[in-house]
C-alpha cells in the first residue's frame, strides 16, 4: 500500500495560498523597512534595535515559504514519515534567532547605559530646508509598524485554521510591532529633549520584549520536537482531539480497553491507538476500518496506527 501524499482539505487550500501571498508581501515589505531604517538610524540605539528586530522578522516568513514547498512531499525510503517536520524545524530556527538577538540587544543596551554614551541625531537638508533627522526616523518607524500590524492581524486567523505555528509566530510578532516602534519613537524624542539615557532605555525595552517572545516561542518549539501532547496553536492548551478519539474508541462494542497517544509533526498529528479487544475474530478488518474512521474525524490526523495488545500502556 502506497502512503498517500498529504493534501489540505479543499476549504483550507485557498487560505494556505493566501498565507503564502501574505508572506511574500511581508518579505518584500520588511526588506524595504530594514534598508530604509539602516540608512536613517544614525547613532540611535533604539533605531538600531528596531532595525535588528525587523531584520529578524524576515526569518519566520522565509522559513514558512521554504517549508510550504516541502511539507506536502510524498514520503519515501529516506523520509518514511514525510516532510511535515520542516515547519517544526523552521519554528525552532526562527524562535532561536529571535531569542539570541534579544539577548544581544539587552546586553548592548545595558553596556550603552552604564557607559553613559550620548547618542546624537543630526539634521539634513530637504528641498532647501534644514530638517531634524529625528522626524524622518519617526516616519520610518511608523512605516515599520502600521503595515506590519495589518499583515499580522490578517495572518493570525489563517495560522490558527492551518494549525501552523511558524505562521502564527510571525503573525503574533508583527501584530505587536507597534510596541517596538513606539518605544523607539520615545527614545528618539528623548534624545531631542536632551535625555541621553532615553534612547538606550527604549532599546532595552525593545530587547526585553524580543527576549520574552523568543523564549516563549523557543520553549514551544522544543517541547513540540520532544513529541509532547499536541496543543492548540493560539492558546497553547492541550488539544482535545486526543481525548475525543480515546472516548470514541472506547465506545466501540468490540473494544474492551484502549489508550491513545499522539504527537505533532508540523501541521499534522501522528497517533497510535492501543486496543484490547473483546473477541479475537476479524481483527485485521476491524483495525483497518478503525483507521479509516479515525482519520476522517479531523484533517490534522495524517497517520493513525492501531495496535492490538493484551494490555494498554499507561502514562502518568
Amino acid at each position: 500500500m502506497k502512503i498517500r501524499q498529504f493534501e489540505l482539505p479543499q476549504e483550507l487550500k485557498p487560505q494556505f495560498e493566501r498565507a503564502k501571498k501574505l508572506e511574500w508581501i511581508t518579505f518584500f515589505y520588511l526588506l524595504s523597512v530594514v534598508v530604509i531604517m539602516y540608512i536613517v538610524m544614525g547613532t540611535s540605539q533604539a533605531m538600531k534595535s528596531a532595525t535588528l528586530e525587523d531584520a529578524l522578522g524576515l526569518i519566520p516568513c522565509i522559513s514558512f515559504l521554504i517549508g510550504s514547498r516541502y511539507f506536502a512531499k510524498s514520503p519515501n525510503k529516506n523520509f518514511p514519515y514525510g516532510y511535515h517536520s520542516v515547519f517544526g524545524i523552521a519554528f525552532l530556527a526562527g524562535s532561536l534567532a529571535l531569542f539570541a538577538m534579544g539577548i544581544y540587544i539587552v546586553v548592548d543596551s545595558v553596556i550603552t547605559l552604564f557607559s553613559a554614551e550620548h547618542a546624537t541625531i543630526g539634521s539634513t537638508v530637504i528641498f532647501g530646508r534644514q530638517v531634524w533627522m529625528g522626524w524622518i526616523m519617526i516616519l520610518v518607524l511608523l512605516y515599520s509598524a502600521i503595515p506590519a500590524m495589518i499583515l499580522g492581524f490578517k495572518k493570525l486567523p489563517i495560522s490558527v485554521n492551518l494549525h501552523n505555528k511558524i505562521l502564527f509566530t510571525d503573525a503574533d510578532t508583527q501584530k505587536a510591532d507597534y510596541m517596538t516602534a513606539f518605544a523607539a519613537i520615545a527614545g528618539i524624542i528623548g534624545i531631542g529633549m536632551g535625555w541621553w539615557w532615553a534612547d538606550a532605555a527604549a532599546a532595552l525595552f525593545i530587547g526585553i520584549s524580543v527576549v520574552k517572545d523568543g523564549f516563549t516561542q523557543l520553549k514551544t518549539a522544543v517541547l513540540d520536537l520532544m513529541d509532547r501532547h499536541p496543543v492548540h496553536t493560539k492558546t497553547g492548551k492541550k488539544e482535545e482531539l486526543v481525548e475525543k478519539l480515546a472516548a470514541e474508541v472506547q465506545a466501540w462494542d468490540w473494544v474492551q480497553d484502549s489508550a491513545v497517544r499522539m504527537r505533532e509533526q508540523g501541521q499534522v498529528f501522528f497517533g497510535e491507538v492501543f486496543i484490547v479487544p473483546v473477541i479475537m475474530e476479524q481483527l485485521p478488518e476491524k483495525a483497518e476500518l478503525a483507521v479509516k474512521h479515525l482519520k476522517a474525524v479531523d484533517w490534522k490526523l495524517y497517520e493513525i496506527i492501531v495496535s492490538i495488545v493484551e494490555e494498554v500502556p499507561e502514562w502518568e
